[in-house]
């Protein structure tokens, strides 16, 4: 089939995707793996942080007339690959042929991140709620705002393409931003892994914002509790009528100056009450839903212990997207920890 003029022929949809199938099938013959968007019905994002990635990129005023075709060439499956890692965005794209597309996102600035946790200081309670979206609107807000929030703006971001549009923002591009608010979907911690910082930083910031008053009445309520009950330990209380709550037998003057001083006998350690957070992690119950949270813990349950790089290959993700999902598991008491840097172990609690 001839071209007409400096236009290349039309390729209907149906033949491109055929293309692409069997370009992805031989590297998935090599090894390499595959991740392809798969977007079911007309909405390319359904959860907060999807929705928001996409209400984001379309706020990019300066590519409003490229991304348009970039969301149709992502609903109708033409992003065949889609690979994050760290700061770097590298996928494959069916047009009129197989384009090869990469996206490098600046990190966070260090006083730029330390401003968003100081923001939400005292708000996010644990890791799984914040990948989750179960934030208080004003967190959110915050961490969505334009300008000075999580998300990446135009300059944060560099565009490449293999395609012979030279526009900065080519449609193969604009498919692949829309492809990321999709995977951010099952895999929200990848936009903390895009933007270079750790999620658990906002949550190690959380007691900042606690008043004086609320910590002191969790401290009252804790020495009121049972602890045997809430530790399950056999504990024995002394009674008011036991001998050692009785006062001393009283002594003359004339005995006491003559009696040898004795050496008062140690007291065992008394049990002391765990902090708040950690009888909270506790008694976190165990996660669910589809996201890479959940997905580890059960993957973790089923084995009985696990290496970052087993779950990598597991998972079909990276050590960095893995490496604060750990954390929390160990946080939350759904896990526990043995070895250190490469040799470390993680068995399910």
């Amino acid at each position: 089939m001839s071209s007409y003029g400096d236009w290349a022929p039309y390729v209907p949809v149906a033949e491109r995707r055929r293309r692409a199938a069997a370009a992805m099938a031989k590297r998935a013959k090599k090894g390499q793996s595959v991740c392809p968007v798969v977007i079911e019905g007309r909405a390319i994002a359904t959860t907060a942080w999807g929705k928001a990635w996409c209400s984001n990129l379309e706020a990019y005023a300066d590519f409003s007339n490229r991304l348009p075709r970039g969301r149709t060439y992502a609903r109708n499956g033409s992003v065949v690959d889609l690979q994050l890692r760290d700061g770097r965005i590298e996928a494959h794209v069916s047009g009129s042929s197989l384009y090869r597309t990469t996206i490098t996102v600046k990190p966070v600035a260090k006083a730029h991140w330390k401003a968003i946790c100081a923001d939400c200081a005292g708000s996010i309670e644990s890791v799984v709620d914040l990948l989750q979206g179960r934030l208080a609107e004003g967190v959110m807000r915050r961490l969505c705002r334009q300008g000075d929030g999580l998300f990446p703006t135009p300059k944060d971001l560099s565009f490449g393409c293999s395609c012979p549009d030279g526009a900065r923002m080519c449609k193969h591009v604009a498919a692949v931003l829309y492809g990321i608010g999709n995977r951010l979907d099952q895999q929200p911690d990848l936009l903390f892994t895009l933007r270079g910082v750790d999620p658990a930083d906002l949550i190690a910031s959380a007691g900042v914002g606690l008043s004086t008053a609320t910590t002191a009445e969790s401290h009252r309520v804790l020495a009121s509790e049972d602890l045997g009950a809430l530790f399950g330990l056999e504990m024995e209380m002394p009674s008011a009528a036991s001998p050692a709550a009785a006062p001393p037998p009283s002594r003359s003057k004339k005995t006491a100056k003559r009696a040898r001083p004795q050496r008062p006998k140690q007291q065992p350690r008394p049990i002391q009450a765990a902090p708040v957070s950690k009888i909270a992690t506790a008694m976190t119950p165990p996660p669910s839903g589809r996201g890479l949270y959940p997905r580890l813990y059960r993957l973790l349950q089923k084995r009985g212990e696990l290496t970052n790089a087993a779950a990598q290959e597991a998972l079909n993700t990276d050590a960095a997207s893995l490496r604060p999902l750990f954390k929390q598991l160990i946080t939350e008491g759904h896990a526990t920890i043995t070895g250190r840097t490469r040799g470390t172990t993680y068995h399910a609690s």
